[in-house]
């Protein structure tokens, strides 16, 4: 696997985690019952979007080196795919 093939690999992997991350604890408006005029009662009042960007980062770095590994060791290659 070449430097870009990790990076995207990476970012892919990144990306993903994210999205599962990013709708966890979140304290919508309507939760806190301060729906602000013309905003939507789910609309989030904190999202603490920097905690979960390290979360995602975190777990994103694990699951990497994780799938790298098996890449780079040849236990799943191309071949083993129809």
């Amino acid at each position: 696997m070449g430097v870009t093939s990790a990076l995207v690999l990476l970012a892919v992997i990144w990306w993903m985690t994210f999205l599962i991350v990013l709708p966890l604890r979140v304290k919508t408006q309507g939760d806190l019952g301060k729906v602000e005029p013309g905003t939507h009662a789910g609309a989030p009042e904190e999202h603490n979007l920097k905690k979960k960007a390290l979360i995602t980062t975190a777990v994103a770095l694990v699951l990497w080196v994780v799938i790298s590994g098996i890449i780079l060791s040849g236990v799943i290659s191309v071949r083993d795919f129809d």
